[in-house]
Formats: C-alpha cells, sequence, structure tokens
C-alpha cells in the first residue's frame, strides 16, 4: 500500500469568501463559546462576528464598569441588550449605563435585572439622548430607578410599545403619575405596589397584564377607563390578564363598558369578581375568544364566580375558541348551552370541579363536536367517564386527565386502543391501589396545550414515592 500524501497549505482560502458567507457561517454556530473563539482567530473574523451579532446578554456587576464601554464598542451593531446582575453583588452605575446610546445605535429591546444600582438619574440621561434610540421592548425588574427615571424613558422613546416592570420598589416612594404615552401598546405589571401612578397609560394599551400587584384595581380601571365624571370612550384594549389582584365587579363592568373589542380575558384569583361581573362583560364583548377563569374562595364564604357566569358567556360569545375553568362548580346546562352556542370552541380545559362526573363527560363526549383539546383534572371522573370522551369528540387531538382518582390503567389503555391517533397525558392512574407515575401516548410532538399544571401535586407525589422505597 502506497503513502498517504500530506498535504501542506500556507493560504488563508477564507480570504476569498465574502464577509457575508463568513457571517452566515458563524451564525450556524450553536455555542457562544465556539463563536467568541472565532472570533479571535483574526481582525476580519472579530469585526465579521461583530457586526452579526444582533443579541448580547451580560452580567453586569460594578467591576466591569472600566471596560463596559470597549465592550459595547465591539458589539455595535446588536439589537437586543439584556444587563443582569445578583442581589449579592454591586451593579453598573449610572455613569456606565448612560453611555449605551451613544454605542448602541440600533438598540430596539432593553432588559435590566438586579440593576440596583441604576438610579432615576442613569435612566434619565440614558433617555434623554440628542436622537431618539428606536427601543421597542423594555422589561426592568428590580432595578434601583422609580417613577421619574420612568417618565424620562416615556417621554424620550416615541417607538416604545411593550414595557415590563417587575418589583420596581421605588416606585412606592413616588406619587407623580406616569405621563401618557400614545405608542404603548402592551404594558405587563408583576409584583408592583403603586398602582394608582399607571393610571394615564392603559386607556391607549392593547394589552393589559397585572400580576401580584397591590392597590385597588377597580378604581385603577374605572379612573383610567371611564374617567372621572364618567365619560366612558371605547378603547382598543383586545387583551386584559389580572391575577391575583384586589378587583370586583367594578372592575369587570369598567372593561366591559370601554373594551368591545376585548378578545382574551385571563382572571386568576381576584378577590370580589362574581357572576355579575362576568356577565357584563359577556354582553358587551361578543369578540370573546379566550376566556380562563380561576375562581377565588374567600375563606369568609364570599361570593364568586359560578355557574350563572359561564351559561352568560355561553349564551352570547359564540366566537369564543378556547375556556378554561377552574375551581367552577359548572353544571351541565351550561355545558349544552356553551355547546350549541360556541360552535367554534376548540380547547376546554375543567379543574377542581366537583360538579363534573361521568354524565357531564358523557354529555362533552356527544355535544361538542369541534374540541380539539381536552383537559380535566381533579374532577370525580371514572372510566365511563373517560370512555364517554373516547366514543365522542371525533376532532379530539389532545387528551389531559390529570388527579382523577377514579381513572383505571385498563380504562386509559381502551382509549388509547380506540384512538390511536389521540395524544393522551395521565399522571393519577390508579393500579391495585398505586398511583403510578404519569403516562403519556404521543403521535405528534407540535401541539399547543391549555395550561393548567400543579407543580405541587407532582412534587408531593415524587416525595410520597420516594419515602414508600425507603421504607
Amino acid at each position: 500500500m502506497g503513502q498517504a500524501s500530506s498535504i501542506t497549505i500556507t493560504e488563508d482560502l477564507t480570504l476569498s469568501l465574502p464577509d457575508e458567507c463568513l457571517a452566515t457561517i458563524f451564525s450556524k454556530l450553536s455555542s457562544t463559546n465556539d463563536k467568541n473563539s472565532c472570533s479571535l482567530v483574526c481582525k476580519r473574523w472579530k469585526f465579521i462576528d461583530s457586526k452579526s451579532r444582533d443579541r448580547l446578554v451580560l452580567f453586569s456587576p460594578s467591576h466591569i464598569s472600566s471596560s463596559f464601554t470597549s465592550l459595547l464598542s465591539r458589539f455595535t451593531y446588536i439589537s437586543i441588550l439584556s444587563l443582569k446582575c445578583s442581589r449579592k453583588h454591586l451593579s453598573i452605575d449610572d455613569n456606565s449605563f448612560s453611555k449605551i446610546p451613544n454605542l448602541l445605535l440600533s438598540l430596539t429591546k432593553l432588559k435590566l435585572k438586579g440593576c440596583v444600582d441604576i438610579s432615576d438619574n442613569g435612566l434619565i440621561a440614558f433617555s434623554s439622548h440628542n436622537s431618539p434610540l428606536p427601543l421597542i421592548k423594555a422589561s426592568f425588574t428590580s432595578c434601583g430607578f422609580g417613577a421619574k427615571g420612568l417618565i424620562s424613558l416615556l417621554s424620550n422613546s416615541p417607538y416604545l410599545l411593550h414595557l415590563t416592570l417587575k418589583r420596581l420598589r421605588n416606585l412606592d416612594a413616588h406619587n407623580t403619575p406616569l405621563s401618557h404615552h400614545v405608542n404603548l401598546k402592551r404594558l405587563c405589571l408583576k409584583d408592583i405596589h403603586n398602582a394608582r401612578i399607571f393610571i394615564p397609560l392603559i386607556k391607549s394599551l392593547k394589552t393589559l397584564i397585572v400580576c401580584r400587584s397591590s392597590g385597588n384595581w377597580d378604581k385603577v380601571l374605572q379612573s383610567s377607563l371611564i374617567g372621572v365624571n364618567n365619560n366612558t370612550s371605547k378603547t382598543s384594549i383586545s387583551e386584559i390578564q389580572m391575577e391575583n389582584v384586589q378587583m370586583g365587579d367594578s372592575g369587570l363592568i369598567a372593561i366591559s363598558s370601554s373594551c368591545p373589542d376585548l378578545q382574551v380575558l385571563h382572571l386568576s384569583r381576584t378577590t370580589d369578581c362574581t357572576d355579575e361581573g362576568i356577565s357584563a362583560v359577556a354582553s358587551s364583548c361578543s369578540d370573546l375568544r379566550k376566556l380562563h377563569i380561576d375562581a377565588w374562595r374567600s375563606r369568609f364564604g364570599g361570593r364568586t364566580i359560578g355557574d350563572g357566569g359561564v351559561l352568560s358567556v355561553a349564551k352570547k360569545c359564540s366566537n369564543l375558541q378556547e375556556l378554561v375553568l377552574m375551581g367552577i362548580q359548572v353544571t351541565g346546562s351550561s355545558l349544552s348551552i356553551l355547546a350549541s352556542k360556541c360552535r367554534n370552541l376548540e380547547r376546554l380545559a375543567i379543574c377542581n370541579t366537583e360538579t363534573i362526573g361521568d354524565m357531564e363527560m358523557r354529555l362533552i363526549g356527544e355535544k361538542f363536536r369541534g374540541l380539539k383539546k381536552l383537559c380535566i383534572k381533579n374532577c370525580p371522573i371514572t372510566e365511563k367517564g373517560i370512555e364517554a370522551i373516547a366514543d365522542g369528540c371525533p376532532n379530539l387531538v389532545k387528551l389531559k386527565v390529570k388527579r382523577c382518582r377514579g381513572i383505571t390503567e385498563l380504562s386509559v389503555r381502551n382509549v388509547r386502543i380506540k384512538r390511536s391517533l389521540v395524544v393522551i397525558s395521565v399522571d393519577s392512574v390508579i393500579n391495585n391501589g398505586e398511583q403510578e407515575q404519569e403516562t403519556t401516548s404521543n403521535t405528534s410532538t407540535t401541539t399547543h396545550d391549555v395550561v393548567c399544571t400543579s407543580n405541587t401535586a407532582v412534587f408531593l407525589r415524587s416525595a410520597f414515592q420516594i419515602g414508600r422505597r425507603t421504607n
């Protein structure tokens, strides 16, 4: 056999490639470390790599302030910047943060997390640049600035559409309302404790998300949507999500009178919402497509959303496509009207409901002909109920059964035989008195589920199983 000939290449073959081709090659590298290694080969590769990157995530403690300017000078073409810092460390200061507009002229998305040393002065200096940045999205979590900095940002960012605020404690120290921003379309508030300062922003929105934020949101919605003189004007709000907030029927009535284009409504553990408020929304918002309700059970036995509210939605919201009901005692009569009126309903989830049994499951199987995804959680159904679903719902593609102790392994096996094309997920199969792990029959990986999870139950189940093995 002949000896293998060795070929020595002394010429850099990449010199003949255009910069665009090298940039395409770099974009195919999935590892950030590989991209960083390639950028250190030569000046040309470094320039092409920096020009091709549009996103930078940077851990930003105070000790990088000296090199912050030179670091951003290398990636002047990025459009998405994320600065993160642990609460155990000092973050970059106002001086370093204020230099960003001079270096990143194409910045469209900014995310700050844990940057407690950036104060109002830093955000004011950032937003008061000679030429405004094309900033579209901004997200701030656990930062040191308050209302003054946010007012400056809103006043000097004409392209800002999405604003997310989470755990900004210094907002409590200011009573100045935020200035009106015409172009802002999406506002997300989480763990915010001064609700009234956002009143001027709400009316021009399309999406409002409020989670674990204190304050009387009835008054906020009434003031922002209706006004002090009850001058109701229509808004373009299409999505509202309220979770763990103080809001009741007054807030829902304000929504119904001002948001005729509402399409998505999420109510999770709102304290004082009843059938009256839901009925008002159903009467005025006929284009509602998605409705999620997690009913609040007061320790004092107060009223909450019940079957009457579901009945109103079924009669008046014929375009409904997705319905999630948690803790609501739904009856067969409301389900029947829901099936007859809401022909476009494709996704249904019913959880933590004692009134859903085998009879109601049989009704769902017979009358919900267009249903594609069904989730039943913590309901007193048996094998007859799940078999009724298998015999009906001809368009069903996904079935979830969670924490329903009447379901046996044999019934699940029979359903899988009857409906082999349906993805079936069960986490509480009872077999010979023992609870088994979650089992899933899967024929399709591209599915979109109705969100209905219980991480606490999964954790407890795992803990009990470990304890049983050790004993």
